[in-house]
């Protein structure tokens, strides 16, 4: 992922964690990874690979594109059977 990318996916990822009134570290705990590990995804630090991108965006309800700041909305996706 290009920078540029990495800082806006943190940000809306930031925001989708606070609306759901969750701190970093309880992020941290749900997907058992260290607090630090999850801190540099929400600052723009590191790549996402595939299957977290996909958790985040299962986890919150959106599209991966909106998470990636690839659309502006928030649609939420369909739930799987």
């Amino acid at each position: 992922m290009e920078k540029k990318m990495l800082v806006e996916f943190g940000k809306r990822l930031k925001s989708l964690r606070q609306a759901k009134g969750l701190k970093q570290i309880d992020m941290a705990g749900i997907m058992g990874i260290t607090d630090r590990h999850y801190q540099r995804f929400e600052y723009g630090k590191v790549n996402v690979p595939a299957t977290t991108l996909n958790f985040f965006a299962d986890f919150f309800g959106v599209t991966t594109d909106y998470l990636l700041g690839r659309e502006e909305r928030q649609n939420t996706t369909q739930q799987k059977s």
